[in-house]
């Protein structure tokens, strides 16, 4: 319809055999599409054979790169070093005197003070975080905060020693971080933060990059558990202005959260206590490896001098050290517990029997 049919050529043609077909229409010059019958498999072949020497040339220049990054990242690291006196380090703490080289930023004329590497060790309501910022208010030391409270940070060792490098090359930006004239850095690990499941690695991850620990605990179980408690109910009901606060810098906020009083269980209370203690326990004998120092948030209560020792472990200057930290319980515990005279009858004679008593002057 509306222009000639399509005209049948005879095979053998100037198609040398190939199939073709020919359609004309009206007096225009007719299209050929020929379809040939070989095999393209060998122009494939040569396609593949060529990405893939390609993708060869690449990833070798890739890893040629990446090498030569990191050797000369390791070399700055060594000359650095020797270009640093450390005649008057001894032999013995070599291996815990460190020199990092930032990416981030440059320590200039600071890139010969050494730094120590630390970790403040310690379980939930201990003091820590009132401890850490005793460390913060020191000119030389930079505690980073809870890092691992993140879940992502402490999925598997290979995150844990990702963030642990970043940290203690001083390319942790926080809040706590000092100036390029940093001679102690660390961070406050909780036990149950991926540290006791992969307790092997991290000691041994410490002891090779020459990590330092401060093992701070309490020795008042009860009063630790009671703060728990208290933390927990505000958790939930966010008593200051619909906020919830862990530490507190105000008396009057320390005297509203101290108003609850919780109602222990002293059927399971022998028991918790127990899973506490060997939970600690255990953490510490998988731990004692690692170069560490131990104390108990009691001692530093009663004796502020203990603080002196820890400053003496990080081979810092002495000098006062303050905190905004306002303490939140800090009556006796006969006033802090509702059901106080069954807690005293479940523990009274038993190996628990101190903490009842061993209160402290405030």
């Amino acid at each position: 319809m509306g222009g000639s049919k399509a005209e049948e050529k005879p095979a053998g043609g100037g198609g040398g055999g190939e199939d073709w077909w020919c359609y004309q229409f009206g007096n225009k010059d007719a299209l050929i599409v020929k379809s040939s019958k070989k095999s393209p498999l060998a122009l494939r072949m040569v396609v593949f054979a060529m990405t893939m020497i390609c993708g060869i040339f690449i990833c070798t220049m890739c890893m040629k790169q990446l090498g030569s990054d990191s050797l000369s990242r390791i070399v700055k690291i060594e000359v650095a070093e020797q270009l640093c006196n450390k005649s008057a380090i001894l032999h013995s703490e070599v291996h815990f005197v460190h020199y990092p080289q930032p990416i981030t930023y440059s320590r200039s004329e600071c890139k010969c003070t050494p730094v120590r590497f630390f970790a403040i060790i310690s379980s939930q309501r201990s003091g820590s975080g009132w401890f850490e910022t005793l460390l913060n208010s020191h000119m030389n030391v930079s505690s980073n905060g809870e890092i691992f409270s993140s879940k992502e940070r402490r999925s598997n060792i290979s995150s844990i020693t990702k963030t642990l490098d970043k940290v203690y090359n001083l390319d942790w930006n926080s809040s706590a971080s000092k100036n390029e004239c940093t001679a102690a850095v660390g961070l406050k690990w909780m036990l149950n933060q991926g540290l006791v499941a992969n307790h092997a690695d991290i000691a041994d991850y410490f002891n090779r990059r020459g990590v330092s620990a401060i093992f701070l605990f309490r020795w008042n179980l009860l009063r630790q558990l009671v703060s728990q408690l208290a933390n927990n109910h505000d958790r939930y009901l966010k008593q200051l202005n619909g906020t919830h606060k862990a530490h507190v810098h105000t008396a009057y906020e320390a005297s509203i959260l101290a108003r609850y009083k919780p109602r222990l269980n002293t059927t399971s209370l022998i028991r918790s206590l127990k899973q506490v203690d060997d939970y600690t326990r255990d953490a510490l004998e998988n731990l004692k490896s690692i170069n560490h120092i131990t104390i108990y948030y009691e001692d530093l209560i009663r004796n502020r001098t203990k603080l002196l020792d820890v400053l003496d472990f990080l081979k810092v200057p002495r000098s006062k050290l303050v905190s905004r930290h306002v303490k939140i319980h800090t009556k006796p515990l006969s006033e802090q517990i509702e059901n106080w005279d069954e807690v005293y009858n479940a523990l009274n004679g038993t190996q628990y029997e101190s903490f009842l008593n061993a209160d402290y002057r405030i």
